[in-house]
C-alpha cells in the first residue's frame, strides 16, 4: 500500500487523531511509511475522514 499526503492538507489533525502511528503533523501530514503496512485499515480510515481529501492510498 502506498500513502501519500497531498498539497491540500490542511493539518486539520484528523488523520493523525485516528491513526498517530502513521501521520503526523508538522507543516502538512507526514506519512512514517514503515508503519503502513501494519496500520492499513486505521490508513484507510484516516483517508476517507480527510475533510479534503488530501490522503490518497494506492
Amino acid at each position: 500500500m502506498n500513502v501519500k499526503v497531498t498539497d491540500d492538507c490542511i493539518s486539520c489533525g484528523a488523520c493523525e487523531s485516528i491513526c498517530d502511528s502513521v501521520f503526523s503533523i508538522e507543516d502538512k501530514a507526514v506519512v512514517n511509511e514503515s508503519a503502513v503496512a501494519d496500520n492499513e485499515d486505521c490508513v484507510k480510515e484516516a483517508a476517507d475522514a480527510c475533510p479534503v481529501g488530501a490522503i490518497v492510498v494506492e
